[in-house]
């Protein structure tokens, strides 16, 4: 048998991209979520999107930060949660 070995590149580039699924796939839920929120709260929804865009960028990025991305990170999923659920309040 022969052995497959991954270059630490092709590690970190499959990892970058399964994290761009996982965002993908969460994504849709959440744009799915909102849409009829959105609406009505324009403004609301661009912050949404741009939120989105900016957690895709940072999965995106190198991970050699110090730590410094992952807790973007963390801090950016935790704005998508808030402002959808002030959306969901929001439309009540």
């Amino acid at each position: 048998m022969s052995e497959f070995k991954l270059s630490r590149r092709d590690s970190l580039r499959n990892m970058a991209v399964l994290g761009m699924a996982g965002a993908a796939i969460a994504t849709s839920a959440t744009v799915l979520a909102t849409s009829a929120a959105e609406a009505a709260q324009p403004h609301m929804s661009k912050a949404l999107n741009d939120l989105q865009a900016a957690l895709n960028q940072l999965q995106a990025a190198l991970p050699d930060k110090g730590g410094h991305r992952v807790k973007a990170m963390a801090l950016v999923k935790d704005a998508i949660d808030e402002t959808t659920k002030g959306m969901a309040v929001g439309a009540m």
